[in-house]
């Protein structure tokens, strides 16, 4: 069997978009799961659990940020696979569309978490190492509508994810085509 190319062809994703993509994945949907519970326990006064769910939310949250630009820029060097024989118009057009809202969304969320902690006049740690520059002045009332439009940017995020899963399992279980397949290193 071939070795698997670091970069994409013609037919299907390199290494290094895959681990881009798996990575991402699984940090999004951990990103989402700590997001749902952090924000579900109690606001009274010092919570050292729900502090720490934050900071690690952060955290992540900018690890997710630095990704998303690794992910750009390999996305902007590198030719996309092209897309199954057979497939629809309005499927290809669909695919891009969920594809541009996931890259707008991984840059939309991180930055509104970062300009929500700078309004609030909270620090943004990056674990231990040091903490990111605020963006902007302390503003209470911008503060309390960062809070809304990140929560709901991130409803919509999780609607866009599960719409981009359910289309995958789509064409690999229904469609039984190459376009999961694509995204899968060989065994």
């Amino acid at each position: 069997m071939d070795a698997m190319p670091l970069a994409n062809t013609e037919d299907r994703y390199g290494w290094i978009a895959m681990l881009l993509h798996w990575g991402m994945a699984g940090l999004l949907v951990g990103l989402v799961v700590l997001g749902i519970s952090m924000v579900r326990l109690p606001d009274v006064g010092f919570d050292q659990e729900k502090i720490t769910l934050i900071l690690v939310h952060k955290a992540l949250g900018m690890v997710a940020l630095a990704v998303a630009v690794a992910r750009l820029l390999w996305r902007l060097t590198n030719a996309l696979p092209r897309f199954v024989d057979g497939l629809p118009q309005w499927q290809e057009v669909s695919a891009l569309f969920v594809h541009m809202w996931l890259y707008v969304l991984m840059f939309l969320l991180p930055v509104t978490g970062w300009l929500m902690s700078s309004a609030g006049g909270y620090p943004t740690p990056v674990f231990s190492w040091f903490n990111a520059p605020d963006l902007i002045a302390r503003n209470e009332h911008l503060f309390h509508t960062l809070i809304a439009v990140h929560r709901w940017l991130g409803y919509a995020f999780t609607l866009v994810i599960l719409l981009h899963a359910a289309a995958a399992l789509r064409h690999h279980f229904v469609q039984r085509d190459a376009t999961l397949r694509k995204m899968i290193p060989r065994a």
